[in-house]
């Protein structure tokens, strides 16, 4: 990778230089760690930082992905399953497609897309990790714009009654954006707990797995400050509050461009990480 070899490895590698200063104990260890270290915790620093813009890239995909209001959204959408029928979808139950797609694809893709995509690359995956990282994060801009016209038709036939009003539209028109979340989070979510797996040292496993939650850890924090930026920029402004309580008299829609655009400019700043990164021990740039 460019930053390893430009920058890493002449600056950290000088860590474990021993001079004339370090004292070293009898076993070869040193005496005072801060000033000596070994030649694994120097490489173990270099791991840490070479999968860190993955990292970031996939933070950023957790933000995307957990930006959708779809119970909000099947909650002032017409739930019932027929027009002569009295039962109601609950709204939350909607999150069950995109569960539901996840478990449905991960078999079918090991199944039957990897024996194909393996005879059409020769890779014996089919296709690379950072590649499956990459249709994760592509397909969030995909979910966020299907998201945002689902939005726009649901407000459209939304009567102007009183607070809370259900739209005419149909809450199964939430169906195609749930099933690409679950598409995006088989691709990339998957696909970050195998790169991590993968690129750490076996010492280092326990630190790979935990890389994955700080990373939705982070992505929940960072909802939490677009969504209070968003509500502060908005509250005053002609259009009015993006994100009030009642849907029909904020712009949902707005908020789904927003994170769209997002979510475009990090899958552009994934694939120049992913452009220069090389996978441990292959000494292949990922193309």
């Amino acid at each position: 990778m460019y930053f390893e070899e430009f920058f890493v490895i002449r600056f950290l590698d000088k860590a474990a230089i021993v001079t004339p200063e370090d004292a070293v104990k009898p076993d070869g260890s040193a005496a005072n760690p801060w000033r000596l270290c070994s030649l694994q915790q120097v490489e173990e620093v270099k791991c840490l930082l070479r999968v860190l813009p993955i990292w970031a890239a996939a933070v950023l995909y957790h933000v995307g992905e957990k930006q959708q209001y779809v119970v909000f959204q099947a909650m002032q959408s017409d739930r019932h399953l027929t027009a002569a029928s009295t039962f109601q979808i609950p709204p939350a139950t909607y999150a069950v497609f995109s569960m539901l797609t996840l478990t449905l694809w991960v078999p079918l893709y090991d199944r039957a897309a990897v024996p194909f995509l393996r005879k059409l690359t020769g890779k014996p995956g089919g296709i690379t990790v950072l590649q499956r990282i990459g249709i994760g994060i592509a397909l969030t801009v995909v979910e966020s714009l299907i998201s945002a016209a689902v939005e726009q038709e649901r407000r459209r036939r939304a009567p102007g009654g009183g607070a809370g009003a259900v739209s005419a539209m149909s809450a199964m028109w939430l169906v195609p954006q749930l099933s690409l979340a679950g598409l995006a989070e088989a691709f990339c979510a998957i696909g970050q707990v195998e790169f991590f797996y993968k690129e750490f040292p076996e010492n280092m496993r326990s630190v790979a797995g935990s890389f994955f939650f700080c990373g939705m850890a982070a992505a929940n924090y960072l909802n939490g400050f677009l969504i209070s930026v968003v509500h502060r920029a908005t509250e005053g402004s002609p259009a009015g509050n993006w994100l009030p309580e009642d849907l029909n008299k904020g712009r949902l829609d707005y908020f789904y461009y927003l994170v769209a655009g997002l979510c475009a400019l990090n899958f552009v700043y994934f694939l120049v990480c992913a452009k220069w990164y090389s996978y441990k021990g292959s000494g292949l740039e990922y193309k």
